[in-house]
């Protein structure tokens, strides 16, 4: 089932031709509406008449996020604040919180995308939502509610927490359809079995995983755990929120969405754009929204892409990777570039290993250190200590075989890492920087 054909299966001449009309509809807006893109673009030496297609894009600046918080609270909206109907936030944990808004267009647009990207993921009208992203300031939870209420499908607005709750409405309610972030799905697991419930005798099918990076390895311990189809799911609130790009049941790379969302990968150094299937780092220009229209924004994700069709579902939309990692949260030991999606990827590998880890670095003189503090399940860690040495050095091996630097490994009894309700967190970084 696709929601929007015409947009999702558009020709790539057709999409190009469209893409380049609203970029330039949008350069001469923002230069008109928001006086950091005219300085911006000034600085480029770039007039908006002076656009003419996607040949031009190269010219245009950046937008980072520090603009966002530099132009806080509300001097990047393009629309009068009068039009402005919903406000998001960021925690706001580093300076300034980014703040997004939305005009009625906006939303409507946001219950579009979304709607999208459940029937991508193999919802329909008939599916019974139970929505576990968070409600509020993060766009998680309101955006997974206005696709699904614009899918025609029914909606259960639990947010995040209350676990025990969370699964007893799951079951009594006959959910479908779960929508989480990926550790949280493997936590509501962990207390199921604690109780004695057993998720696989629900009714769910599927699930839309996001909000953070996740691996192969997490998919096949969710899709274990609750016997659905694990699909991944990509936005960020900068953007629009959830619903920028999505797996189809393929799980072949995320549908994205650019006739309204156009994407490019480039080399997060020279800022240059990479061959296609090469890994880079995504930024995506909105090309439609009315309040908090962005060029060439820079998600810091690192993803590949391909504009080649699915072979699956027959969407012509270009197709970016699970996100590989950030250039933000990647670690630099020892000159090496270090993801936890690789180190995760590992773990979940290795027999009796947890996928619950946090990385801790450090620094011993001139030398950095990682540590990879691991849980492992309750019968491994009632083994004899050989057996957990024997554990702890084929973990070791394998990172070190992956990575190319040594690491220490830490084994720690089944539930000592912290779990989150949201986005897991996984680097613990201790050095003095």
């Amino acid at each position: 089932m696709i929601w929007n054909k015409e947009f999702e299966c558009m020709p790539p001449g057709d999409l190009a031709k469209l893409q380049a009309g609203r970029l330039r509809d949008l350069v001469e807006r923002l230069y008109a509406r928001v006086p950091h893109y005219k300085r911006a673009l000034d600085k480029a030496g770039v007039k908006p008449g002076s656009v003419k297609g996607l040949d031009d894009l190269g010219r245009l600046p950046f937008t980072v996020k520090d603009d966002l918080r530099d132009n806080y609270p509300f001097s990047m909206f393009a629309s009068p604040f009068s039009e402005v109907v919903e406000i998001h936030a960021s925690s706001g944990t580093t300076g300034k919180p980014t703040v997004v808004g939305y005009t009625r267009n906006d939303l409507k647009l946001w219950g579009e995308v979304m709607a999208r990207t459940l029937c991508c993921a193999g919802a329909t009208p008939a599916d019974v939502v139970h929505n576990s992203y968070g409600y509020g300031l993060f766009t998680g939870g309101l955006g997974i509610h206005y696709g699904a209420l614009a899918l025609g499908a029914k909606v259960v607005p639990v947010s995040s927490g209350v676990t025990k709750r969370q699964l007893m409405l799951m079951q009594d309610f006959e959910a479908t359809v779960l929508t989480c972030t990926p550790s949280y799905a493997l936590f509501m697991a962990e207390e199921a079995r604690e109780t004695g419930i057993d998720v696989r005798n629900f009714n769910l099918r599927v699930g839309l995983f996001g909000a953070e990076p996740w691996s192969e390895g997490m998919r096949h311990e969710i899709e274990r755990a609750w016997d659905i189809s694990a699909t991944d799911i990509y936005g960020l609130s900068e953007i629009i929120g959830p619903g920028v790009a999505q797996e189809c049941p393929a799980k072949d790379g995320l549908h994205m969405w650019a006739d309204v969302f156009m994407p490019e990968i480039i080399n997060p150094v020279s800022g240059e754009p990479v061959a296609e299937g090469e890994a880079g780092e995504l930024v995506i220009t909105t090309l439609t929204k009315e309040a908090l229209p962005l060029l060439r924004y820079r998600t810091r994700d690192i993803v590949s892409m391909t504009t080649q069709p699915c072979s699956h579902c027959g969407r012509t939309s270009p197709r970016i990777s699970k996100v590989k990692g950030r250039t933000d949260d990647m670690l630099i030991i020892r000159g090496i570039n270090v993801f936890p999606s690789q180190i995760e990827e590992v773990l979940l590998s290795i027999e009796g290993a947890q996928p619950h880890y946090q990385l801790v670095v450090d620094r011993d003189g001139q030398l950095d250190t990682l540590t990879v503090e691991a849980e492992i399940d309750e019968k491994v860690f009632s083994d004899e200590i050989r057996d957990l040495e024997r554990l702890s050095r084929k973990i070791q091996d394998e990172i070190v075989g992956v990575l190319g630097i040594q690491v220490d490994v830490r084994l720690v009894e089944p539930k000592t890492i912290e779990r989150s309700m949201g986005k897991a967190k996984r680097v613990v970084d201790k050095r003095k920087l």
